[in-house]
């Protein structure tokens, strides 16, 4: 079965880092890819957990013998993704000229916070900043108050990881033309500016024109937020088309004729006020039972226990469980012909799987010994079968 998935046969070397690069790496083993870790010696471990169907080899990249053993891997490899900042692969003697060189079909992905030039590109940095270097910060928050971010999703995840993989993909399939692999510069800020392009494109159309939580699309409206119901949970409210406003309103008890003009901006504060009144007075289940099945685009703010009861995902199978009894979201998209089989084996330990990838990477057993001898490399085998 794991024969048919998009990324069969795919070697990818990923440089162990923080969340956005395992991600990123995560969904190439997702839909086949095989993904070989190389942590360091000194690793406290993945503390993304974000492993899904790797395999770890620990190797001492510091020191030239281990640089060279790199360079072995990324000889036989399709790609390599690097997290470090600008400049780190180089003073290793592993950057792209030099494994290009050796393998011109490598393609060599690097994902930074900032890009690999720019003033900004050597200095460290986080989610959050790359979101507010990146315009997308200023535009999330509510009236009044100060932007915040949505957890570390939007530029580590989305802008980041996802937008490195993409890359990935599209350089794999031109050297399918080429035949040459070739370098990826994937970095948070302008792959996060990217995701909001529909911002920048519609700002003519008068869309953000109020100060920030006063707009159509950012908590602004009384038809498009959330709101509190009886028993302290919540419902989330995206009713935008004047048709799914009928519906709402319906569903609300009230009557349109008894209202102001759904666009009616002055007024919006004054609606959000009654709505949230009207929600108040119902169970997140009551409001579940008025809206579900209908066009008002209403629905519970579920949490991470609902989510995955609920009759919808399970119908679908859309969350997937571990040997360890771990829930997550199954991969996505999902394709119809060759979907992602995701590994339910827990996490590779540091180094589990160090000789046997050296081994299917050429190495003999007396290259192997001598680099275990030498500290250069490390095995966690004996743990594992504990």
């Amino acid at each position: 079965m794991e024969g048919a998935m998009p990324l069969r046969g795919v070697r990818v070397v990923e440089l162990a880092g923080l969340a956005p690069g395992p991600f990123c790496g995560m969904v190439l083993a997702d839909f086949g890819a095989q993904v070989v870790r190389v942590d360091r010696r000194d690793s406290p471990g993945d503390g993304s957990h974000l492993a899904r169907g790797k395999r770890s080899l620990v190797l001492d990249l510091k020191r030239p013998r281990g640089a060279a053993v790199l360079r072995r891997l990324c000889s036989r490899a399709d790609v390599v993704l690097e997290p470090f900042r600008p400049g780190v692969m180089e003073k290793l003697q592993l950057g792209p000229e030099i494994l290009q060189q050796e393998n011109p079909k490598l393609i060599y992905a690097r994902l930074s916070g900032f890009g690999q030039s720019g003033r900004f590109s050597r200095v460290a940095g986080h989610d959050i900043n790359y979101l507010a270097l990146s315009g997308v910060l200023s535009k999330i928050g509510r009236s009044g108050e100060n932007p915040y971010a949505p957890l570390n999703l939007l530029a580590d995840f989305g802008g980041g990881g996802l937008m490195c993989a993409l890359g990935i993909v599209m350089a794999l399939f031109e050297r399918t033309r080429s035949g040459k692999g070739q370098v990826i510069d994937a970095n948070m800020v302008e792959g996060t500016a990217y995701l909001s392009s529909f911002l920048w494109k519609t700002q003519k159309l008068g869309l953000w024109e109020q100060p920030r939580g006063q707009n159509l699309l950012d908590d602004g409206a009384p038809f498009y937020t959330t709101y509190k119901t009886a028993d302290g949970e919540f419902m989330a409210v995206g009713a935008i088309e004047p048709q799914f406003y009928e519906l709402l309103i319906k569903g609300l008890g009230l009557k349109s004729d008894e209202l102001p003009h759904q666009m009616s901006m002055t007024d919006w504060p004054e609606m959000k006020k009654k709505f949230a009144d009207v929600f108040a007075k119902k169970t997140k289940a009551e409001w579940c039972q008025i809206f579900d099945g209908t066009d008002a685009c209403v629905t519970p703010v579920l949490t991470f226990e609902e989510v995955v009861h609920h009759a919808h995902n399970k119908e679908r199978g859309s969350f997937i469980t571990d040997e360890e009894q771990g829930m997550s979201p199954r991969p996505a998209p999902l394709l119809l012909g060759t979907p992602a089989i995701p590994s339910s084996k827990r996490d590779p330990l540091l180094g589990e799987h160090t000789e046997e990838i050296l081994k299917e990477f050429g190495f003999n057993q007396e290259e192997i010994d001598q680099l275990y001898s030498d500290k250069i490399i490390e095995s966690n085998k004996l743990k594992a079968n504990l």
